[in-house]
């Protein structure tokens, strides 16, 4: 970044300086030390905060954690209900490829295979955990560690 008397200059911009105009291009056109001579010295860009955009609105900005209803009754989801909500789609997802399994041992008066019935309980236990977590949260920091760095893992298939 390029300063002029504590200024910021940007490129493709016309500036003044004591009394002279330089146009758009002077800054692409001239060398350092052109630049230099006139007195515009090379900073370096400010360090821009970052932020995880999935539970904050900016640095220190956290988002919702709690539902909140308004003066309507209009409910807006927290990031409690959003999470625990991606859990239950996680876990339907995972037990979609296996929905076949059941719905045939209804239909044919079979059973389900044992690993496979013990792989969906295992799913929907974990799903209940992982969301007991979610509530157990007090802040978004919290949260976002736990969503980060699960303590309660998917099982795998059999």
């Amino acid at each position: 970044m390029l300063q002029l008397d504590g200024k910021t200059l940007q490129y493709d911009r016309a500036f003044s300086h004591d009394g002279v105009s330089y146009p758009s291009n002077w800054l692409r056109l001239t060398t350092l030390e052109e630049k230099k001579a006139i007195g515009i010295v090379e900073v370096a860009d400010p360090v821009v905060g970052v932020w995880d955009q999935r539970f904050y609105w900016g640095v220190d900005r956290p988002k919702q954690l709690e539902d909140v209803t308004d003066d309507d009754g209009n409910t807006t989801a927290g990031l409690k209900t959003q999470w625990k909500q991606k859990q239950s789609e996680i876990a339907g997802n995972l037990l979609a490829p296996s929905d076949w399994r059941v719905i045939k041992a209804r239909e044919t008066g079979g059973q389900v295979n044992i690993d496979w019935f013990n792989y969906r309980k295992a799913v929907r236990t974990a799903c209940n955990t992982r969301q007991a977590e979610i509530d157990k949260c007090a802040d978004v920091a919290a949260l976002k560690t736990l969503i980060d760095n699960p303590t309660t893992p998917w099982p795998e298939e059999p």
